[in-house]
């Protein structure tokens, strides 16, 4: 069995593709990592499995024999072009050029991929958006720990409140950084998502509650009160106006990063009835 390593390097060569650190090309060279993360999304012959950031094939040409078929997403012309040389003639493989976070891509049913870490709040975003039963990921160690932040820490944040509301996640294997050329800075974590089947709160109006999550915590360590002042301001309201509706929010007193999932819902719901969306 040829080493990854060694057949990364050889590609990269014989393609003259430098890695671009802009683009957050590590290629992840280790089998074992690889076969963990389709082990993990349980693949069955009927799936439908999207990757995002397919770079050099390893993992496209592993998930083409476990699954039914494979749409292999790559933003660099470069790679697109390894890719289809590496793949010309096998049918279940699509490879699709472009931005994913521009892209609409529908008809997977799961996810699995090593995607670029200079996407990865964008991509999440994209992924919990998206119509999918099961999605196996490696994320950077510091960002996959904002995703399950208990409430008042320091990782809590956007990402962890929408998390809770949107799906459940898992922490799963540490993959160091060694098992990707070229190495990242920092390891990674294998993450495994699946979408809630029901919400754990009420939410009147979704866009209005990522709305006032995102505001709110830009400014995290200030009180519910002032920090719901912004929002109100975007929204066309004089500084007098925010700062008494603000001051009339549900535990307008409490600091915002000491606020539960749930109580982010209930401030976006008294906006909603006030009708300011």
């Amino acid at each position: 069995m040829v080493n990854l390593l060694y057949q990364a390097k050889q590609l990269l060569r014989r393609y003259r593709v430098f890695p671009r650190k802009r683009l957050g090309q590590n290629f992840m060279i280790e089998r074992f990592y690889l076969n963990l993360l389709i082990d993990y999304a349980e693949l069955a012959l009927e799936d439908i499995v999207l990757e995002i950031g397919a770079g050099l094939g390893f993992l496209t040409e592993l998930l083409a024999k476990r699954a039914d078929r494979v749409i292999a997403v790559e933003i660099d012309p470069r790679l697109v072009r390894v890719l289809r040389k590496r793949f010309r003639g096998m049918d279940n493989i699509e490879i699709v050029q472009g931005d994913i976070l521009k892209l609409d891509i529908q008809g997977f049913n799961k996810v699995v991929s090593t995607p670029p870490y200079s996407i990865s709040s964008h991509l999440f975003f994209w992924i919990l958006n998206s119509t999918f039963s099961l999605a196996v990921l490696t994320f950077q160690k510091e960002f996959a720990a904002r995703l399950t932040a208990p409430v008042g820490s320091d990782d809590y944040c956007r990402l962890s409140v929408m998390s809770y509301y949107k799906a459940w996640i898992e922490l799963l294997d540490e993959v160091p950084k060694e098992a990707f050329y070229p190495p990242p800075e920092v390891d990674s974590v294998i993450v495994r998502i699946k979408p809630r089947e029901t919400s754990p709160f009420k939410v009147e109006n979704e866009e209005v509650f990522q709305n006032v999550v995102r505001a709110l915590f830009t400014q995290k360590n200030k009180k519910v009160r002032n920090a719901a002042v912004l929002y109100f301001r975007e929204r066309g309201l004089d500084k007098q106006e925010a700062q008494k509706l603000a001051s009339e929010l549900p535990f307008s007193e409490k600091k915002v990063r000491d606020l539960a999932p749930e109580d982010f819902g209930e401030i976006a719901n008294e906006i909603c009835k006030k009708n300011i969306l």
